[in-house]
């Protein structure tokens, strides 16, 4: 055993030379400036009519119901025969709602920090959005206008959502862009494709494990209403 050591101190003095001399390496790795990554995604497209039939489309895909306005105008009344297809008679909705979204026939019930457990006796949840990426047929939340908090659209088993149409973007990138105020206040940012759903161990899909199961959306043209809610 003796005779073996002068052998086994030579591997281990290599070993931590080997080692040595790599973090040398990466020290110097890191000093370095990184080399700029090519960005070569489309971005800035603009929002054509092409672009909204192709958002309906994706959310149809993913089983949710789309569903176009001409006016905002007409938003109260499509809420109000939503909720009674469904047997809905209290929605929970952000607390600066317009008045315009709002249907008589409805109880609505702003949220001023509702529990989660207040929020899950209400039927659904009528709100806004930031943003809507056709693309993807992806809703973007940022908790501003029309939004409230996070809570609000994750508690609640059924979700109907006013997308206008100036609020589409054709794809991701152009939906960074949009997103980019909220993300630098520390906002949260929650991305909606379709209804909650995922799949069981043998691949069966569960929907509203994760949010609600039931998603409506309404896409509106609003000309008349761009400065009531600007972006």
């Amino acid at each position: 055993m003796a005779g073996d050591e002068p052998h086994m101190g030579g591997a281990r003095e290599e070993i931590l030379a080997r080692v040595g001399a790599a973090l040398s390496d990466l020290s110097a790795a890191a000093r370095t400036e990184p080399a700029e990554i090519p960005r070569l995604y489309e971005r800035g497209r603009e929002a054509t009519p092409a672009i909204r039939e192709l958002f309906a489309e994706r959310v149809a895909d993913y089983r949710a119901a789309p569903l176009t306005l001409s006016a905002p105008e007409d938003i109260g009344g499509a809420v109000s025969r939503l909720a009674q297809a469904r047997g809905a008679r209290r929605l929970a909705v952000p607390d600066d709602l317009p008045d315009a979204w709002a249907p008589a026939d409805l109880e609505l019930v702003p949220d001023r920090g509702s529990s989660a457990a207040e929020l899950d006796r209400l039927d659904g949840v009528l709100t806004g959005c930031a943003a809507a990426i056709a693309e993807t047929g992806t809703i973007a939340l940022d908790g501003g206008a029309t939004q409230g908090r996070r809570h609000l659209t994750l508690i609640p088993d059924w979700h109907i959502c006013v997308v206008f149409a100036d609020q589409l973007v054709a794809g991701v990138p152009e939906a960074i862009l949009r997103l980019g105020s909220a993300a630098h206040e520390g906002r949260p940012i929650t991305l909606i494709s379709g209804p909650s759903a995922t799949s069981d161990i043998e691949l069966e899909r569960v929907e509203g494990v994760h949010g609600p199961r039931t998603l409506d959306v309404l896409i509106v043209d609003r000309e008349q209403s761009t400065k009531e809610h600007p972006l």
